[in-house]
């Protein structure tokens, strides 16, 4: 039994990700869920509101820490660089968790409920980004538009880096980042 209410978190998460690859997201209860984390089903609804949130479980913390890494960017830089910053610091979190995040992402990938969940966090995140930016002084169109294609970007970098991981998603993130720098300058000409 999990001694403390984090361990018990993590051991829900974990086993729910397992129980999800092994039957899918749509043949998995929470009281199998529980069962496996050695918890009983009420552990997990202290923890958890339903079975989708197991897998989304920190992103008011990554909101707060974009929201943070935008404001603390070095000054004089151009919104897409404030962005390549901040997601580049929210890299080195999802590199540490990389035997969690990669199976979520494929978990996600294959079950609609969870890429709907996964889409209304995204947006969520983006208009945090753009919110961030229009703090730091950027126009509100110009913010708007920055957060949604350097959100695009960022998540093109990370779909890189699970499919190929032989380099690190900082890299996938500078290369995305890069490439849209090339596509919009292609089409100005």
């Amino acid at each position: 039994m999990p001694r403390s209410g984090a361990e018990a978190r993590r051991r829900l998460q974990q086993a729910a990700l397992e129980l999800y690859q092994e039957r899918g997201f749509d043949q998995t209860t929470a009281a199998e869920i529980a069962a496996r984390a050695g918890v009983n089903e009420r552990t997990f609804f202290r923890h958890f509101p339903d079975k989708r949130e197991v897998l989304f479980d920190g992103e008011t913390d990554l909101r707060a820490a974009l929201m943070r890494a935008v404001a603390e960017a070095p000054e004089g830089l151009e919104p897409f660089e404030v962005l390549l910053y901040a997601f580049g610091k929210s890299a080195r979190n999802l590199e540490d968790n990389r035997p969690f995040s990669e199976p979520r992402w494929k978990v996600i990938a294959v079950t609609p409920a969870l890429r709907e969940r996964e889409l209304a966090k995204h947006a969520w995140l983006t208009d945090a980004v753009a919110e961030a930016l229009r703090q730091r002084g950027t126009g509100d169109t110009v913010a708007d538009l920055a957060a949604r294609t350097g959100w695009a970007a960022y998540q093109h970098a990370v779909q890189a880096w699970i499919d190929d991981p032989g380099e690190g998603l900082d890299a996938h993130l500078r290369r995305a980042f890069d490439e849209l720098r090339a596509l919009s300058a292609a089409t100005t000409r």
